[in-house]
């Protein structure tokens, strides 16, 4: 069999599923079901079975999750392929070209798996079967292969495949006829009742030779540009970014507009062995396994008398107590709660976006900074002072900076802390503390092998994390 080399894409802002996935940390790198993120099961699925050749997955992201990226993958035990970093987001036909052109420098004949990072599949073995019967169709016809899922209800908010034919049992790949944007109701019923209809799954399966020759009859426009991004891609600690200035010129298309809905040699392999893209709530409930009553929870919650609910608390000292409720979401967050009718599921985004025009941080931004070397959190703010909890990853280490507003205090409650104030070099260790005079260049290292943990409290006249000034930094930000 030849070689499958899979193509995670990871760099969508998952509102619909607010107030947990933000712009900030979206829904792919969430534990939405279970303990894993969505994009470490994406990983583990895309690890292929034992006698099929799988390549390490090439990753396409944007800046803010370059480091997000190999932490999660590395808490598994998957050590990614290239990650290509975005400038921007463009869509997924700029990308999926992306990643066709670096792997057509190396071997043309690869064949690539594109995936999003942010669905559910199950049944991994069902899913590698379904890939196994796509490869065949490349290799006998040379196609273009997408999975098309096979429908269990009228479904609104996806987009359909209409096939040659009916299926018939199994997943033979069978010939695309068109594809058909998402439906009203009553289209989506006819389109059931017709038997030849898949939702669009958005996952594909090309030989690289052969899109990059679909893109040059198709969407022609986009290779000049996104192939410069690609030629003057610059290494940069272990990721390729991409050349920012071709990249800003391309046309932000998805691979379906640009290329598929005008090929030819299309053909789809039906899958009915679960799938879903988390696209709402309401199917996290229905992946949540709910109880006799629909009632699905997570976290500290307590439920009285409710029918058809998903009640989430996202913070383990939160109890969430709901009762009598009906057809009802409720998530609570540190910093926010979304209270909605079931039915309300697919317009969560307009609450985002209601939030971002009076100017809430919340619509974007969770109360969790995720950095390269950790995360911190603040846990009081003031008019003159901050305070904030601190965690440094084993080996990591902060940038070596100064501020020009506030002074810092910090108390290492976990682990040991090595500190850099001006030419000052000292370890500390729990329930020890030190004072970081305002303008003081320092640095605060984990030279252990368990996570430290400092509580820090700032003061001063101005708070914003853009007072930092940076004079040597291990991951190269500026």
């Amino acid at each position: 069999m030849t070689t499958i080399h899979p193509i995670i894409l990871c760099g969508g802002s998952g509102t619909r599923l607010w107030p947990l996935s933000r712009k900030s940390y979206p829904k792919q790198f969430v534990p939405l079901i279970g303990d894993s993120s969505l994009l470490q099961d994406c990983a583990e699925r895309m690890q292929g079975p034992k006698d099929a050749p799988y390549a390490k997955p090439l990753i396409l992201t944007n800046d803010a999750f370059r480091f997000v990226v190999p932490e999660q993958l590395g808490a598994i035990g998957i050590d990614p392929g290239p990650i290509l970093i975005e400038p921007e987001g463009r869509n997924t036909a700029p990308a999926v070209l992306a990643a066709a052109l670096y792997l057509a420098a190396s071997n043309p004949d690869a064949i690539m798996l594109v995936a999003p990072s942010d669905h559910v599949i199950p049944d991994k073995a069902a899913f590698h079967q379904a890939v196994t019967e796509g490869a065949r169709a490349i290799s006998d016809r040379g196609d273009l292969v997408t999975f098309g899922i096979t429908p269990d209800r009228p479904e609104t908010g996806y987009g359909y495949l209409k096939l040659s034919h009916a299926p018939d049992t199994g997943n033979t790949a069978i010939a695309l006829d068109r594809f058909v944007e998402k439906p009203d109701l009553q289209n989506a019923q006819a389109m059931i009742a017709d038997g030849s209809y898949l939702w669009n799954s958005g996952i594909f399966l090309f030989a690289v030779k052969d899109i990059i020759a679909a893109f040059k009859e198709h969407a022609s426009a986009l290779l000049d540009p996104v192939g410069k991004a690609v030629r003057e891609a610059k290494a940069d600690l272990g990721f390729l970014r991409l050349d920012p200035q071709a990249w800003g010129t391309v046309e932000d298309i998805s691979i379906d507009y640009a290329v598929m809905e005008k090929a030819r040699n299309l053909s789809v392999v039906p899958y009915a062995s679960g799938w879903s893209d988390v696209g709402s709530w309401s199917a996290v409930q229905e992946l949540s396994n709910p109880d006799a009553d629909g009632v699905a929870t997570t976290g500290q919650v307590t439920t009285i008398d409710c029918r058809n609910v998903l009640v989430r608390s996202e913070t383990p000292t939160q109890e969430v107590v709901a009762m009598g409720l009906e057809n009802m979401i409720a998530v609570a967050m540190p910093d926010a709660v979304l209270v909605a009718s079931m039915d309300k599921a697919q317009d969560v985004k307009q609450a985002v976006a209601a939030l971002k025009a009076k100017g809430a941080k919340q619509a974007e931004s969770l109360p969790v900074d995720h950095r390269p070397w950790g995360w911190f959190e603040s846990l009081v703010i003031g008019d003159r002072f901050q305070v904030k909890r601190i965690h440094v990853h084993p080996g990591a280490s902060l940038s070596l900076q100064s501020h020009h507003h506030r002074s810092e205090h910090w108390i290492v409650v976990q682990g040991t802390a090595k500190v850099t104030i001006d030419e000052d070099v000292r370890l500390i260790s729990e329930n020890q503390s030190v004072y970081i005079p305002l303008g003081a260049v320092h640095r605060m290292e984990n030279p252990g092998k368990v996570p430290m943990v400092l509580i820090e409290v700032q003061t001063g006249s101005y708070l914003g994390e853009d007072d930092i000034i940076r004079y040597e930094d291990v991951y190269a930000r500026s």
